[in-house]
């Protein structure tokens, strides 16, 4: 999420959570962002893993985010776990708390990414033999840290990139990554945490929205993302 700097820096946040100054004209940073993000595709698919497929809320994508267009198979798939693209019925608990609360909150899409974005720290997906979903801190030591190595480099050079000066961590991994990626841009960059949605979380399951709302305040963005 990221807060130009015109705004108070405050109190929020990760997915991962930012204020910023941009310095290239719209279309030169999005290009930039999309650069950035395909480089980080490129160097991840080198690794030694399973084939990754990313994740998301279908329904928010595509109902409120307006996002469509057909998603390609990976060359590999879970036997168990078939990539149906926008077709999923299934609905991602994670994406579907994150952006539901943030739909409620903002009304469009647009006031939120009026002020904000979301980087995903990241964008793999990795399941079991099961079918179950694995997360990086469930991988082998050294596989973890070469994965999230190659993570934490590139939301330094977006961090960079968009002049971000508040970066909200979602999630205690996303958080705590976010601090070691960007140590060297500290104190100008400043890092938070929000408590990630995760189905697999006690405290979320007991009302996550209440308390990402809390959070926001804390922070003082809620004024940015509300409609």
């Amino acid at each position: 999420m990221a807060v130009p700097q015109a705004f108070p820096l405050g109190p929020l946040h990760e997915p991962a959570g930012v204020l910023m100054e941009p310095q290239l004209c719209p279309q030169s940073l999005a290009e930039g962002f999309l650069k950035e993000e395909l480089q980080l595709n490129a160097e991840l698919s080198q690794l030694q893993f399973s084939e990754p497929v990313p994740f998301g809320e279908v329904s928010v994508v595509r109902d409120w985010l307006g996002i469509g267009g057909t998603v390609l198979t990976p060359p590999q798939e879970h036997p168990k776990r078939p990539v149906l693209g926008l077709e999923c019925p299934q609905s991602e608990v994670s994406g579907a708390r994150f952006w539901g609360f943030f739909r409620n909150l903002c009304g469009q899409p647009e006031v939120f990414f009026r002020h904000c974005f979301v980087h995903n720290l990241c964008p793999l997906l990795f399941l079991a033999p099961s079918g179950r979903n694995l997360t990086p801190a469930e991988l082998p030591a050294k596989q973890r840290e070469q994965l999230l190595g190659l993570c934490d480099a590139a939301l330094c050079r977006q961090v960079q990139l968009l002049g971000v000066r508040l970066v909200v961590g979602v999630g205690r991994l996303a958080e705590h990554r976010a601090r070691r990626a960007l140590a060297g841009l500290m104190p100008e960059v400043q890092v938070e945490g929000l408590l990630h949605p995760s189905p697999r979380s006690p405290q979320a399951n007991r009302g996550w929205e209440a308390l990402a709302k809390e959070r926001l305040n804390e922070l003082g963005l809620l004024p940015l993302v509300t409609k």
